[in-house]
């Protein structure tokens, strides 16, 4: 059994940045691939970012280049950095782990996941 915790979410202006990490316990986590989804309110859950065990890395175009997934095995913590925000980031943040070392883009293909974290982006 993998339990993953978020944190790190809440309420920021238009440009700001928040850092969001989850915690994982159970399991081997520095063997799994690990990604961060997001759902806004009558949208499906679609990936953020994904990061496989080895640290490649894979983004949605609409967060390229503001936002940065990274994963410290050794904390057994995966993050993810969110800079310039803006309103349309507005979401719950859902961390999920993979029982592989290949990440997907599919959220089926991932066998945990966290409670979520609000993240708010006001103007």
């Amino acid at each position: 059994q993998v339990v993953l915790v978020e944190s790190g979410g809440g309420l920021v202006q238009a440009g700001g940045s928040l850092r969001l990490s989850c915690a994982a316990s159970g399991g081997t986590f520095s063997m799994y691939a690990m990604g961060w989804f997001r759902q806004a309110p009558g949208k499906q859950r679609e990936l953020v970012a994904a990061i496989a065990s080895g640290g490649s890395t894979n983004y949605a175009d609409s967060v390229k280049g503001r936002f940065t997934i990274s994963r410290d095995n050794a904390k057994n913590t995966v993050y993810l950095q969110m800079n310039n925000l803006k309103r349309e980031d507005t979401a719950v943040y859902y961390c999920a782990a993979k029982f592989s070392r290949s990440y997907t883009t599919v959220a089926s293909g991932y066998n945990y996941w966290g409670q979520g974290t609000q993240v708010t982006v006001s103007s």
